[in-house]
């Protein structure tokens, strides 16, 4: 059986392109603008995993014979095995990336399932901040920040799809030159109030990363 070797932004991201192709499947009749799409989808797939071994590249191009629902499900559910897990933390390292946090909430680890994770965050209501971790540059980091709800919805920063968001704030740790000792900059932004549904919608990382590089460096 093939290794692991897809990210749970890249599965999302094949999942959505194949849900636009079964849409085209069941609407559209003219060939052409079938087979312009189905192009797309595996020209798209292609792009995500430009280093996948000749195993894993025959996997991806059975899409060029998707053709009923039932087809779509059976490979959806013949690409699960291949979905790589988010790095297996313990509270130990949780504790070590939040050392500030003497009384820190640790999430319940063993109720995770790690391959639909692209980050992991939870919520401390009682101090109404959010915590995060991602591997970034291959080391977890850790972000803390004010999670406050808009009780609105609008799109996410992280996942950019439209849901209930709230507004996460983190003080950077890059001081300018000669700042005072009481200088702070904080930095915001928008995110899924669940961060489990941001994890499901999630198809890209890169609005993620560049957010957390402002903060830690």
């Amino acid at each position: 059986m093939c290794e692991p070797f897809m990210r749970n932004h890249q599965y999302n991201s094949i999942i959505k392109q194949l849900g636009i192709l079964q849409h085209t499947l069941r609407t559209v009749t003219d060939r052409k603008v079938v087979s312009s799409v189905r192009s797309g989808t595996e020209e798209h797939i292609a792009s995500l995993l430009p280093d996948s071994a000749e195993g894993r590249k025959r996997l991806l191009e059975d899409v060029s014979r998707l053709e009923t629902a039932d087809d779509f499900r059976r490979y959806a559910a013949l690409l699960e095995p291949y979905r790589e897990e988010f790095p297996r933390v313990t509270k130990e390292q949780l504790l070590k990336l939040f050392p500030k946090n003497k009384k820190l909430k640790i999430p319940d680890l063993a109720s995770l399932d790690y391959r639909n994770i692209s980050y992991l965050s939870w919520v401390d209501i009682a101090a109404n901040k959010l915590f995060l971790v991602y591997p970034l540059d291959g080391r977890l980091v850790g972000v803390e920040g004010r999670f406050t709800s808009t009780h609105k919805k609008n799109y996410c920063f992280v996942c950019n799809r439209f849901e209930e968001l709230a507004l996460f704030t983190a003080i950077t740790k890059k001081r300018p030159a000669f700042a005072s000792p009481d200088y702070y900059k904080a930095v915001g932004n928008y995110l899924c109030l669940d961060g489990h549904v941001c994890n499901n919608n999630m198809t890209d990382t890169e609005a993620l990363e560049r957010f957390i590089r402002t903060v830690i460096e």
